[in-house]
């Protein structure tokens, strides 16, 4: 009789443990899903201040928002490190009149984020007028100093 008790007990106590359970982890899920969302917007924000960067030739942004390890490939299939696109940005002949960053994209994955989107930019080369589109993906880690960039690829788009 004692054991059918405490059977019949134990039974009670976990069916009536299972609404508690199930609301914990509805609460967690919410959470994370409001953090996936801020890490979200942080990074359109960090891709539409990486166009303005560009620009304005302001490599002050890359410094603080790429990684030291960072590779990135550009249209031309030259790849560069972080001092070389520091140069790039820094150096370029490029003036542009407009820039920006459309049908931005995240995938996250625990700590690491893949972001693609379009880049469309108008300007003059060497005096030259231009107009250029480009779709680009870049690769972000998130540590102790936020989002930082470890690689991109940038591709141009026909026409």
């Amino acid at each position: 009789m004692k054991t059918r008790f405490i059977l019949a007990f134990s039974i009670v106590s976990l069916v009536s443990s299972i609404p508690a359970a199930r609301a914990q982890s509805y609460a967690e899920l919410k959470e994370r899903a409001a953090e996936a969302e801020v890490h979200r917007d942080e990074l359109v924000t960090l891709e539409k201040e990486a166009v303005r960067a560009l620009q304005q030739n302001n490599a002050t942004f890359f410094r603080r928002v790429y990684s030291e390890d960072f590779i990135g490939t550009a249209p031309s299939g030259a790849v560069l490190d972080k001092n070389a696109l520091l140069a790039s940005v820094q150096n370029s002949a490029v003036h542009y009149s407009t820039f920006v960053a459309t049908d931005i994209r995240i995938r996250l994955f625990q700590d690491t984020a893949v972001v693609t989107c379009v880049w469309s930019s108008r300007g003059t080369l060497d005096g030259r007028p231009f107009t250029r589109q480009s779709r680009v993906i870049q690769v972000f880690v998130y540590g102790q100093r936020g989002w930082l960039a470890v690689a991109s690829q940038e591709t141009l788009l026909p026409g």
